[in-house]
């Protein structure tokens, strides 16, 4: 039986304003996707291509000015997180939602022991004060398996190793016992030994508290292992969306398969790697299930770019077959082709 989202992002372009005076940046335009409780939803895509925008959006954490919400709605539990003002959001900031962000170093504030960082979001979240907030700070350190917790939690981030620190951010997060975890490339810079635990760690605390994670990384590794849902984004485009199994046995969009092409195999013998631009410059990889539907690419191939509808966005996120979303160029016939706004509701059982 299907369930409610508990965070639905439907529609959402972010700018930014252009620094040489020229036409705004658009950093994210139109994207749509749902995280489901105890679900991990992967958002996979390269540098710059909007995912971080889109979990900062979120937190509203977008400085504006430069930055500016267009359009489009990001509903947290009914309530759109876009038109809460500050006050409102501090109740939702680092209570309901949490946010694990890339490199720790730059989060936590140096001067500050480990205790008085994660006692401050207790005190801001919680009732709980004195002995019995410490007594959560140091099970939320014991949690995420950091040794001596109630030690470690007079020392200063300059005393924890890069995965020790990554853990303490893991126990600031989760401390106030979040609905939804945005977890922004959580083991950057992290060797794979680390890695793997960091990983395992964010399933366990998944799993006994079912809490909804979107999960950002451009590691396709860490996706196979992980995610229930994938969601492949391209400037600012969500270009494929499906369960992760299905993705990796059949990806459609000629960018996804990029991805996959370009990963070097453990068993396969090769000169040299095939690169995402040889995938997508191939007119023979923009077919789908539905040839009257075609892939969108800002800049696909000669004789691929089909005639769109004027005076409309060239792109739509189209569902072409059941539970499969694939960003398509927007003719009259996508246009009229039945879809829905991505929502997957499922969850892998081999972990």
């Amino acid at each position: 039986m299907s369930t409610k989202p508990i965070f639905e992002v439907a529609d959402l372009a972010v700018s930014f304003a252009n620094s040489a005076g020229g036409p705004r940046i658009q950093a994210v335009a139109g994207v749509s996707m749902t995280v489901h409780a105890n679900q991990t939803l992967a958002v996979v895509g390269e540098s710059g291509c909007g995912k971080s925008v889109t979990a900062m959006s979120a937190m509203q954490l977008i400085p504006r000015p430069p930055g500016r919400f267009d359009r489009g709605s990001m509903l947290f539990e009914g309530r759109d997180l876009l038109s809460m003002t500050e006050t409102e959001m501090l109740s939702i900031r680092g209570g309901k939602i949490a946010m694990i962000f890339q490199e720790p170093m730059t989060s936590l504030n140096p001067v500050y022991t480990i205790g008085d960082q994660i006692l401050e979001a207790i005190y801001l979240h919680q009732e709980a004060r004195g002995a019995e907030a410490e007594k959560l700070a140091i099970q939320a350190l014991r949690e995420v398996g950091i040794p001596n917790p109630e030690g470690r939690l007079r020392m200063y981030p300059h005393q924890f190793s890069g995965g020790m620190r990554q853990r303490v951010m893991i126990a600031m997060a989760l401390a106030c016992q979040p609905t939804l975890l945005l977890a922004d490339e959580p083991t950057t810079a992290l060797d794979v030994t680390i890695q793997a635990q960091i990983l395992e760690l964010l399933r366990t605390l998944q799993r006994s508290r079912g809490m909804g994670i979107m999960l950002i990384t451009h590691n396709l590794g860490v996706v196979a292992e992980n995610a229930d849902v994938v969601c492949v984004m391209y400037a600012g485009r969500v270009v494929e969306y499906a369960k992760v199994f299905e993705l990796f046995e059949n990806p459609l969009h000629p960018y996804t398969r990029g991805l996959f092409n370009s990963i070097p195999g453990l068993h396969d013998r090769k000169d040299r790697l095939t690169t995402v631009e040889e995938v997508v410059l191939d007119p023979k990889q923009y077919t789908l299930p539905n040839p009257q539907l075609v892939p969108w690419w800002p800049d696909p191939p000669q004789g691929v770019r089909p005639e769109t509808v004027a005076g409309r966005d060239e792109y739509v996120l189209v569902e072409v077959s059941p539970d499969r979303w694939v960003g398509c160029f927007n003719t009259a016939y996508a246009q009229s082709y039945p879809t829905r706004r991505p929502d997957l509701d499922f969850r892998r059982t081999d972990h």
